[in-house]
């Protein structure tokens, strides 16, 4: 990766009429804003459709698209929906955040109707996605449509013949349920048509996009329902042991993910064909692949699937580098960034190092004392890494300046020189983009000095996560034409 900079902004926070951010207008105007301010990059969260506490790191599946995305304007151009269809849903009473209760109740609705039109329109396109497709497009149509006859409870409460795909049960489901299963697949042809126009156009313009693979399958998602001897599951399809991080100095009882971990043998005596084909998905969708917790392949942390808290795990060996020579021999060595924050033994870093992959450094993290040593401060940056003030687990800059302890305020204030003068989000700012990292990303609430009001997500919490949205013109020509300008001072402009 050449020396170049780009901006984290989730789908779901762009500005939009109808409740979430999507794959309309507001994305396009994005794309647009980048190019001007002489951005590479767009990077996004996993764009994967969500259940409970709306995680766009626990989806329903590794290979489907979010229906929340699917701008219903682009439909309405389309000729699938009518604007009396949609246009006076009470879709959110508060522009600034996302209302998924709201979501939940009205899309599907909406969607089927636009699925109907397009399937009395697009009949023989649709038909040459689905049977294209029908490698991972039959099971998650299947899924979905058992979830929702199941009240959206998770494949763990479904009734055996269900949770263990006994094919007569299967096979009656799809003469009962064909028109449900068809209305599943129709929506991720409508999504897929989108994220396709949109990806082009960010090329046109000169952007590239950065995803996000999370490391572990969510528990309750077709990924662990039509695969389940990848996972360490029980003959009922329970797990038996989950995924989750040890105590440390940010929490006394660890993090309990609850994502069953992978049956790693099987998966070395398949070649990791599971893994491969998972990436490779995310390599349609994506120029550039994050993969989350990328220590993780080293070793991982496992916990009985019965306990309440991480306390109680035990750390196993991982594939290591042989999972990553498999990807490279058949996809070619894709450009993938490694997620390696926090406490890093020396094997990970050496499986690191050995895979080429640029690891990541965040600058807020540097000045909390409790992660001495972890080189997360400008001057112990290498030019084989992407540099961050802080990402979608982060505070924003002007909410920690308000909340963190006055030593670690102060240490950074000394260290970077700040002044409220110039604004301490920018002095940060200004830090990443003088780094010698290749690449510098940016959250774009921070580039706005907005505080903690614009934070995504708190790390183990449920509730007020992955709900901020930013308003139309939040921002004028002189944040483009100081954007454009820092990019060429150090040496990131697009054009450079």
């Amino acid at each position: 990766m050449k020396r170049s900079a780009g901006i984290l902004m989730p789908i779901s926070s762009l500005p939009s009429p109808y409740g979430i951010g999507t794959m309309g207008q507001a994305a396009r105007d994005f794309i647009d804003f980048l190019e001007q301010t002489k951005q590479t990059y767009w990077q996004i969260l996993p764009i994967g459709p969500t259940g409970y506490g709306n995680s766009p790191y626990s989806s329903f599946s590794s290979y489907a698209g979010n229906p929340y995305f699917i701008d219903l304007d682009l439909l309405e151009q389309k000729g699938y929906l009518k604007k009396e269809e949609f246009i006076s849903i009470p879709w959110t009473t508060d522009p600034e955040t996302v209302d998924y209760g709201t979501l939940y109740i009205y899309r599907s609705d909406v969607l089927k109707k636009a699925v109907k039109r397009m399937l009395e329109q697009q009949k023989d396109e649709f038909q040459t996605f689905a049977e294209k497709e029908a490698y991972w497009l039959t099971d998650y149509a299947l899924y979905m449509t058992i979830k929702t006859l199941q009240g959206q409870s998770s494949i763990e409460q479904w009734p055996m013949p269900y949770r263990m795909r006994e094919q007569a049960t299967l096979d009656e489901l799809k003469k009962e349920k064909a028109e449900d299963i068809l209305f599943w697949q129709g929506v991720q042809y409508l999504f897929y048509q989108q994220w396709q126009d949109l990806k082009q156009y960010a090329h046109d313009h000169g952007i590239q996009i950065i995803g996000d693979l999370p490391i572990y399958a969510a528990r309750d998602s077709v990924d662990v329902w039509a695969h389940p001897d990848q996972f360490l599951l029980d003959d009922n399809g329970i797990p038996k042991k989950v995924a989750g991080v040890p105590p440390d100095g940010f929490s006394a009882d660890g993090q309990l993910w609850g994502n069953p971990v992978y049956n790693w043998e099987f998966m070395k005596e398949q070649n990791y064909q599971w893994w491969i084909d998972r990436i490779r998905q995310q390599l349609r969708f994506y120029d550039v692949l994050r993969i989350d917790h990328f220590r993780g392949f080293e070793s991982y942390y496992v916990i009985d699937a019965e306990q309440t808290d991480a306390r109680n795990g035990t750390w196993c060996k991982g594939p290591g580098i042989d999972l990553f020579h498999a990807v490279d021999k058949q996809l070619g060595h894709p450009d993938i960034i490694a997620e390696d924050l926090g406490y890093l033994t020396e094997d990970v870093k050496q499986m690191l190092e050995q895979t080429g992959y640029p690891g990541m450094r965040v600058l807020l993290f540097g000045f909390d004392p409790r992660d001495t040593g972890s080189g997360y401060l400008p001057h112990c940056y290498i030019r084989n890494s992407i540099a961050y003030a802080g990402t979608h687990d982060n505070e924003t800059i002007m909410g920690w300046m308000e909340s963190a302890p006055q030593e670690y305020r102060d240490h950074a204030i000394e260290y970077l020189h700040l002044s409220e003068q110039e604004g301490y989000h920018w002095g940060m700012i200004r830090a990443v983009y003088m780094s010698v990292s290749d690449v510098a990303i940016i959250q774009f609430a921070d580039l706005l000095g907005l505080d903690n009001k614009a934070r995504i997500n708190t790390p183990s919490t449920l509730g007020n996560n992955w709900v901020w949205r930013y308003k139309q013109k939040t921002y004028d020509q002189k944040l483009v034409e100081k954007l454009a300008r820092w990019m060429h001072l150090y040496g990131r402009a697009s054009n450079s």
